[in-house]
Formats: C-alpha cells, sequence, structure tokens
C-alpha cells in the first residue's frame, strides 16, 4: 500500500444562482420592480457558494467595509436575524445596496471565485444575498417573527443622548449612513431635506422598477425608530445656513446635498419643446409620480420617438422609463462604443432585452425643431474612437463630413450633473476645488470649516451610491470619535 497522500478530488465548479425577473414583454408594461428577488432556495444554494475564506478579499472591495463573510456564514447557518444583524452593524441601507450597488466592480470583483469565472462558476451573488437577507428579514418582523423582532427592539432602545446633536443637510444615501451609524450609537440626528421626501437620488433618480420607494421608507423608518428627526421642505443656504445650525448647538454638521444641477451639451436647439435634462425628466417620474398619471397630479412629456444622450446608468434609467411610458422607439445616443459605457452592465444588458437601441459613436450636434419649437430631430456627428483620454477610455473623435439626422419628438439628456450652489455661496470659509466642488479631507470628510464634514456626489462628482455611502461612514467614525472620546 502506498504511503503517499491521496489527492482530494478537484472542487466541482456550481454556477451562480440567476436571479429570477419579469420577463422583458412583461415589465416594459408596469412600472413593477424587474428582479423579482431570490427564493429562500435560491439564497441558501447561492450562499453554500461561498468558501468563507480565512482572508476575505471580498471585504476590501466594499467601501462601508461589510463583514460579507460573517453575514454569508450566519446564512448558511440558517440564521437570518443573525445575517441581518451583520449587515445592518456596517450598512444602513441593506436592501437598498443590494438593489444598486455595482458588485461586480467591488465586492464581487474581489471576490476569489471571480478569478476563474468558467472553472468556479463566477463570484458569489453577494448583492443578491445582502437584498434577500434584508427583505427577508424585514417581512419576518411585519410577520412578528420573535427572533427578528428581537434584533430591531435592541437597537430601538439605546440611550439617546440629546446633549450631543448633529446635523445632516440632505437626505440622500451619504447622509443616511451618517444617520444610521451615529443614531446607532445614541448621537441625537437631525436631516434638513429640502425637497418633500427623504432619500434624494434614491426616490427621485433611480426609478421605482429598479428600486421600489417602499424600500427606502422602510429603511428611513427603521432610522426614525432609532430617533432621528426627518425636517423636509427645509433648503439649504435659504431656510437656515451651517453656521445657524452651530449656533443652534449641533456639534457637528455633516454636508450631503449631492450634485443635482444638471449639465448641457451647449448645442443649438436645447430650449426645443420637448428637451429636458435626466434630472427633472426623472423626478417628474419618480418623485412626482408621474408614472401613475393621473392618480398622482404630475403630468409627463410624452412622445414616440425618444432619444437620451449619455452611456451611465441615469440614461439607462430615462430610456427604460420612457419604454414604460409608451414611447415606441427608444435609442441611446452614445459617442463611443458598448464596450466604454460607464452603465452597469446589467442595467445595459436589461434596456437591450425591453428594446432599446443603441446608436454608437454618435454625437449630438443639433436638436432641430419645427416652425412652433417642437422638436421634431436630432443632427449627430458620427464619429471613431482615438487614444484613451485621462479617464482611461478611448477619446471619441469626428470622422470629417459624416452627419446623419436621427428623428425624435423628445430629447433626455444624460450628460452630468454639477453642485448647485446654494448652500455652497452661503457658507463662509467652505472651501471648494476647481470644479466647485468641497474639499474635504479624503480621511475624515472634514471640511476647512471645524466639525463640518462632507461626503458622497457634492465632494466627488457624480458617483455611485455606495461610494456616497462609503465617504458617509467615514464622517460619521470622525464624528462619533469626537464627540464620544473613542474610536466607535
Amino acid at each position: 500500500m502506498s504511503d503517499a497522500p491521496e489527492k482530494k478530488a478537484p472542487r466541482k465548479a456550481t454556477p451562480r444562482t440567476e436571479m429570477p425577473v419579469q420577463p422583458p414583454f412583461v415589465r416594459i408594461q408596469n412600472y413593477l420592480e424587474v428582479a423579482v428577488g431570490y427564493t429562500e432556495a435560491d439564497a441558501k444554494a447561492e450562499a453554500a457558494r461561498c468558501l468563507q475564506c480565512k482572508k476575505p478579499l471580498c471585504r476590501q472591495g466594499c467601501p462601508v467595509e461589510i463583514d460579507i463573510k460573517g453575514f454569508i456564514g450566519a446564512l448558511q447557518k440558517g440564521d437570518l436575524p443573525g445575517s441581518y444583524k451583520v449587515l445592518r452593524d456596517y450598512n444602513s441601507l441593506p436592501a437598498v445596496c443590494g438593489r444598486v450597488c455595482p458588485q461586480e466592480t467591488q465586492c464581487e470583483g474581489m471576490c476569489v471565485l471571480s478569478k476563474n469565472a468558467e472553472k468556479t462558476g463566477g463570484p458569489v451573488a453577494i448583492g443578491r444575498l445582502e437584498r434577500y437577507v434584508a427583505d427577508t428579514f424585514a417581512a419576518r418582523v411585519a410577520d412578528g417573527d420573535a427572533a427578528c423582532l428581537q434584533i430591531t427592539g435592541e437597537a430601538a432602545c439605546r440611550m439617546m443622548r440629546d446633549d450631543l446633536k448633529v446635523a445632516c443637510i440632505g437626505a440622500g444615501p451619504a447622509s443616511l449612513t451618517v444617520t444610521g451609524y451615529l443614531a446607532a450609537l445614541g448621537i441625537k440626528v437631525t436631516v434638513f431635506e429640502a425637497l418633500h421626501e427623504v432619500g434624494g437620488v434614491l426616490v427621485y433618480g433611480i426609478p421605482e422598477f429598479r428600486l421600489p420607494k417602499g424600500i427606502v421608507r422602510r429603511e428611513v423608518d427603521a432610522m426614525k425608530d432609532l430617533g432621528v428627526e426627518f425636517k423636509t421642505n427645509w433648503v439649504g443656504g435659504k431656510a437656515f445656513t451651517v453656521q445657524e445650525l452651530m449656533d443652534q448647538g449641533y456639534k457637528a454638521v455633516f454636508i450631503g446635498v449631492g450634485a443635482g444641477l444638471p449639465q448641457f451639451m451647449k448645442v443649438p436647439g436645447e430650449n426645443s419643446i420637448g428637451v429636458f435634462s435626466a434630472n427633472e425628466y426623472l423626478t417628474r417620474v419618480n418623485l412626482g409620480r408621474a408614472y401613475d398619471f393621473p392618480n398622482y397630479d404630475t403630468p409627463i412629456f410624452k412622445a414616440d420617438e425618444v432619444c437620451v444622450v449619455g452611456g451611465g446608468n441615469v440614461a439607462m434609467d430615462a430610456a427604460r422609463t420612457a419604454l414604460r411610458l409608451g414611447a415606441k422607439k427608444v435609442s441611446i445616443v452614445y459617442r463611443r462604443t458598448k464596450a466604454e459605457m460607464p452603465a452597469r452592465l446589467e442595467e445595459l444588458e436589461h434596456a437591450i432585452e425591453e428594446g432599446v437601441q443603441l446608436e454608437l459613436l454618435n454625437a449630438p450636434l443639433a436638436l432641430n425643431a419645427d416652425e412652433n419649437k417642437r422638436l421634431v430631430s436630432m443632427t449627430v456627428q458620427k464619429m471613431q474612437l482615438g487614444e484613451p483620454d485621462a479617464s482611461g477610455r478611448r477619446r471619441p473623435e469626428p470622422i470629417e463630413g459624416q452627419t446623419a439626422e436621427i428623428p425624435c419628438q423628445l430629447v433626455i439628456i444624460a450628460v452630468g450633473t454639477k453642485p448647485n450652489p446654494i448652500l455652497l455661496e452661503a457658507t463662509k470659509g467652505l472651501g471648494l476645488n476647481k470644479w466647485g466642488y468641497i474639499d474635504a479631507n479624503p480621511e475624515t470628510g472634514e471640511t476647512s470649516i471645524h466639525n463640518v464634514f462632507a461626503g458622497g456626489d457634492i465632494v466627488t462628482g457624480a458617483a455611485t451610491v455606495i461610494s456616497a455611502m462609503g465617504a458617509g461612514r467615514k464622517a460619521a467614525k470622525e464624528i462619533a470619535k469626537r464627540l464620544l472620546g473613542l474610536d466607535a
């Protein structure tokens, strides 16, 4: 008999558990969530794929530092309340992040199973599991599950320190992260929001079919249970200033107002009837519930032929929204190729499945209107790709003499945003960078004003929900350290 050690059989690859979705021909007729969510069997199967690595690289890819190994490990053991508790210890918005975060380039991109997807079956579907845990936990709380209610009860019973007050300006993902983190430590937080609903881009920008507003309200209600006060219809820089908040006894102020001022293309015809920024179009549909007109009194501009300019997630959201509102043809006009589009691959694939067409290597030259100033078409310049630019993507260059005309009665411009100056101009001594965004310490989030912090798009420019949350978490940890005298 040989003394040689027995060789272990190679681990058999188990493919990722697919996310159930509405069929394309069904979902373009409604405004319900496209992804249906994992069943319990789906979640168990996918959680079982996690190797529970000794040194989990996935956590390094998470901007809010979730203990991914911990929450999936608890799920593997059938401990849903424990899994949710791990998530909430790091993330105030788990149901949101499970839906809209670009996991493929962050936690899942670092998963060891992503290295050789053909043999491993691909990375663990961390985002889908996060969504499952958050949604299932909430459903069990609603059903009166004792183990789940105990966790929510423990959080709500923490003593609130009324002598330690923090103000957050803006109620988007960065501020909500600061709010959840500090409230869990017993610090009294008041959130001032300019709009009439809490959530920032989560409610005005991301469509219902990608992120139901009830999910956002559920996360916000959990913060209210911790004693957080939300004040809506308060415009920073008009209704109050940062200095006035400090004078009222707030020990720290966090600015998380986003960058919601739309940018335009500066081409002829942009003031024609039928031209909208993506900000206005999506805000009308999402926050104003125009998709449910006339039940909600917010009309929306409709057209048979629609062009959306841009290649990011906002462009995808606008294009897919226009389809659901009855457009017969929706085209995304983008000056590079599909490979350079910054949108999440999943969102791009869903858009194509639903019938959105791509007009690639085209740059708008003019928007053409009739004698009544109503849009009738877009003139585009044909492009080709040259050398890479500062973003690492190949630079689009015009092909001389080659133009085309695309018929359209509605154009939605999704080419980026910039900071709204109202609060910034009203805050004396606030340092800004050359692009007009707040200059904040990348490690702590502190601005040029002592104990005034900032994070999210108002610092970085338009980015992802999870990156804003990561900035909020850094600022919250620094605020907690100063107010509580310890590393929280």
